[in-house]
This record gives C-alpha cells, sequence and structure tokens, in this order.
C-alpha cells in the first residue's frame, strides 16, 4: 500500500481519528467533573495556567518537536543507522538544555504572568510551580519527535490513549478533595505520567545515550535554527491565548473565560480527531515530496479530501446536538455558551482546508514564511476579539474565531498558490461547496425556536451530510 495512496490516508485517519475520539470521551467526562467540582471560575483558572505554561514551552522548546522530525525521519529513511542513533543522542542533548531554559524563564517572569493575567490577589506561587511541568513537556517533545519521524505510529497512539486515562484517574480525585488548590498539581502529574510513557516507548527503540553529546551540540545547529520560526510562531500563538484570555479576565472576568475556553475546547478538540492524524502522518509524507509540485499538490488535496469527507459529517452532528451536549457535558451554568459553540464550529470547516496547505510551507522550510503568516493570522485574531467582544460579548469570540480562520483560509491559499504552484483540485472544490453549504444549512437552522421542526430538519441535514461522505470513502477505499 502506497504511503500516499487514498488507503493509507483513510487508515491512519482512522486509526488517530479513533484515538482522539476516545480521548474526546475522556476529556468530556474529566471536563464534566471539573466544570461540576471547580465551576467556571476554576476552569478559568485552569485555562490561564495551561495557557502560561503553553507559553513558556514554547518560548524555550527549542521548535526541536518540529524540526526534529524532518532530521531524524531523513536519516532514517536512509537506512543510516549510526547516524540515526547519532543524532538522537544531538536531539536529546537539546531537550535537555531546552527543559533547562523552561525551568529559569518560568522562575523569572511569574511575577509578570501574574501582574497581566490578575487584577486581583497574588497568583505569582501558582505559575512559579509550573516550572517542573514546563521541563518535562521539552522532553516529552523530543521523544514524540523521535517516534513520529520513525513511523513508530502504534506506540504514539498507546501514548495517547493512556496519557488521557491518566489525566482522567488523576484529575478528578485530586480536584474533589482539594478543589483549586489541585490545579498545579494536576498539570504536574499529567506532565509527569505524559513524559514517562513516552520515553517509555521511545528508550525502548532507541536506548538514552548522552556520553559525547554536549561536545557535538553543534550538529543541532541546524535543527534548531529550523525550529526558530515555528517556536516563535508557537509563541505568538500561545501569547495570543494569553492575551484573549486576560482580555476576558480583566474586561469580564473568570468566569467568561472558562466558558470561552469551554466553547473553544468543545470546537478545537471535536474537529482534532481528523486534525491529528496530519500531523504524525501526513506531514512526514508531505516532507518526502516537497519538492516536486505535481506530488506535493497530490498528497495535499488527497488529505484534503479524506480529511472534508470525515470532519464535515460529524460538525454538522455537532452543531445540532450542542443543546443536548453542553448540559449533559458540563452543567447548567455552561448553558450559555450553546450558540457561540455553534458558530464556532463553522470555523472548523474552513481550518480543515487550511492545515493541510500550510504545512507545504514547513515542508518546504520556508520557516520566515510560516512565522509571517502565523503571526498575520493571530494579530487579526487578536483584533477581531477585542472588537467583536464590545460588540456581542461572549458570543463576538465566536464571530472573530470565523472571520479569523476565513481570512487565514485566504491567505494560506494565496500564498502556497503563487510561491509553491499550489491548486485545488476540482473534487475537493465539489467537496468543499457541497459539505460547506450543508453546514451553513445546519448553522441556520439552530434559528427555528419549535423542538421537532428543529431536530427533524438537523438530522435530515446529518443524514445528507453523512451519506454524502459515506458514498466517496467507500469509492476510495480500494484506491
Amino acid at each position: 500500500m502506497s504511503d500516499n495512496s487514498y488507503r493509507h490516508i483513510l487508515k491512519y485517519t482512522g486509526v488517530f481519528g479513533s484515538v482522539q475520539g476516545l480521548n474526546v470521551l475522556i476529556s468530556l467526562v474529566r471536563n464534566k467533573c471539573v466544570a461540576l467540582l471547580l465551576g467556571p471560575s476554576g476552569m478559568g483558572l485552569v485555562s490561564l495556567l495551561n495557557t502560561a505554561m503553553s507559553l513558556l514551552s514554547q518560548l524555550t522548546n527549542l521548535g526541536i518537536a518540529m524540526s526534529a522530525v524532518r532530521h531524524v525521519a531523513e536519516l532514517f529513511d536512509a537506512g543510516d543507522e549510526a547516524r540515526l542513533v547519532h543524532y538522537i543522542k544531538i536531539v536529546r542533548a537539546w531537550c535537555l538544555m531546552a527543559a533547562f531554559l523552561g525551568v529559569v524563564l518560568c522562575l523569572v517572569t511569574a511575577p509578570l504572568f501574574d501582574m497581566f493575567s490578575f487584577s486581583w490577589g497574588n497568583h505569582t506561587m501558582h505559575f512559579l510551580v509550573l516550572a517542573p511541568a514546563i521541563a518535562m513537556a521539552s522532553v516529552t517533545g523530543g521523544e514524540m519527535a523521535i517516534l513520529k519521524a520513525t513511523r513508530r505510529l502504534r506506540p504514539l497512539a498507546v501514548i495517547q490513549i493512556w496519557s488521557m486515562v491518566a489525566s482522567l484517574l488523576i484529575a478528578v480525585p485530586l480536584y474533589y478533595f482539594f478543589g483549586e488548590t489541585a490545579i498545579v498539581p494536576v498539570i504536574t502529574l499529567m506532565g509527569l505520567t505524559s513524559m514517562l510513557l513516552t520515553i517509555g516507548y521511545s528508550y525502548r527503540y532507541y536506548p538514552l545515550q548522552l556520553k559525547g553529546a554536549w561536545a557535538e551540540l553543534g550538529e543541532g545547529i541546524p535543527m534548531v535554527k529550523l525550529g526558530v520560526a515555528f517556536v516563535l510562531a508557537g509563541v505568538v500563538a500561545s501569547a495570543t491565548e494569553m492575551i484573549i484570555r486576560s482580555y476576558l479576565n480583566m474586561r469580564g472576568d473568570l468566569g467568561h473565560v472558562g466558558l470561552y475556553n469551554a466553547s473553544y475546547m468543545m470546537t478545537v478538540t471535536y474537529a482534532g480527531m481528523v486534525f491529528s492524524a496530519i500531523d504524525s502522518d501526513f506531514f512526514p509524507r508531505l516532507s518526502a515530496v516537497n519538492q516536486h509540485i505535481t506530488s506535493s499538490n497530490a498528497v495535499i488535496n488527497r488529505q484534503l479530501e479524506v480529511s472534508l469527507l470525515l470532519v464535515a459529517p460529524m460538525l454538522v452532528g455537532f452543531i445540532v446536538g450542542l443543546p443536548i451536549l453542553i448540559p449533559l457535558l458540563f452543567s447548567e451554568e455552561f448553558v450559555p455558551i450553546i450558540e457561540m459553540t455553534q458558530l464556532a464550529a463553522m470555523a472548523m470547516y474552513m481550518k480543515v482546508l487550511t492545515l493541510p496547505v500550510a504545512y507545504l510551507t514547513l515542508a518546504r522550510g520556508r520557516s520566515k514564511s510560516y512565522l509571517l503568516l502565523e503571526s498575520t493570522y493571530f494579530v487579526f485574531f487578536v483584533i477581531a476579539v477585542i472588537l467583536c467582544y464590545d460588540r456581542w460579548g461572549l458570543y463576538g469570540m465566536s464571530v472573530a474565531l470565523v472571520l479569523a480562520h476565513l481570512f487565514d483560509l485566504l491567505q494560506i491559499h494565496l500564498y502556497a498558490r503563487y510561491q509553491f504552484g499550489y491548486r485545488l483540485s476540482r473534487v475537493v472544490v465539489l467537496y468543499s461547496l457541497m459539505q460547506c453549504s450543508l453546514g451553513v444549512l445546519t448553522f441556520c437552522s439552530t434559528f427555528i425556536k419549535e423542538p421537532l421542526t428543529y431536530w427533524v430538519s438537523g438530522s435530515m441535514l446529518f443524514a445528507v451530510s453523512l451519506s454524502f461522505s459515506l458514498y466517496f470513502l467507500m469509492k476510495k477505499k480500494t484506491r
């Protein structure tokens, strides 16, 4: 089976999609428990601390989780075992340096995070004790890159499953007994669990060797250079999320942060069942043919076809079912996010048509262009949030999200067209017109107030979207 055949794409999108689906179910159970135990304000604090940790991790991880994939994969595909083992040693040494940098930066910037994130109390200690989790995230990212580059897809799936199970078993009891006091310990223990699971598999294939690595760190400079732009793009992304949540906290309260985070998390996590395969399987395949216009176009368009056919019916069902899902998965306090989440789901149609194309810039090694495109998107998003939140409140956050994803879709496709000769295939255009139209009709149906009419029309739209996808997916299964 060719790595770029429809069968391969369907297989591994299905594998990682299923894993992500299980992760979603576990996350929903955990979030339901957390929502009941901590409430919107507690979830808002969790969101702020996780965002701060993500920002600090992005600032110090040197982009190894992404750039190492490309460099290690080249050696793995060349079949040079000795050079592969040697380079993995270099990657691990750089990861330890990144972990040390993360701890130092966390200790230095904790008072600043407290100053800009809260208008009441002293929360510096909350940020200080995130340091171990940031260090562990750097180590985990490097080992995950090694597993991806050497095509250890099954262990990657197993790690995701057990990490999510562990997060449920850790978070719920601690929040039950200790409430908000347990937030930082939960974050730390979850990071430790993920790291131990990842190194357990990675060391099994490539045992830890660091002897002589410090004297040969210079060999990893090209990898780090490639990762710098990715780091900066990640910093911009994390900083944007931090700015948005801090803005909501300052202009509104922690309850608004919690409500926004719940809506955003549900929307992105749900669609992430398909997107997870793009990072683990699609990017290495695209990198292998990135210099060939025809081949790279074919790889991207096939991924777009499959991803759109898989995610579109899920989005229709998601939009229709939110009046039941929100109270079921969270609590009655989160009912106000139903309408904003239904609108936010529309942004995922644009994301599924953007993400595979966006990876072409990285596959070509255009790190500066990637940084510029990402930064432009996030600047647009922040401006849209400020304008839309002031006008429409929390609902305006979803308006901003949709506008930002539409902007990103246009800029990514225009750049790829004129820089790399990328062209959307007629098949992708056809699928997009059909499924996006059904998505718009589904969103319009959410304004129907009569319950029976709402559920009948929603069910019919879901059936049409699902039937369309199944018909074409079955045809591709043999190709």
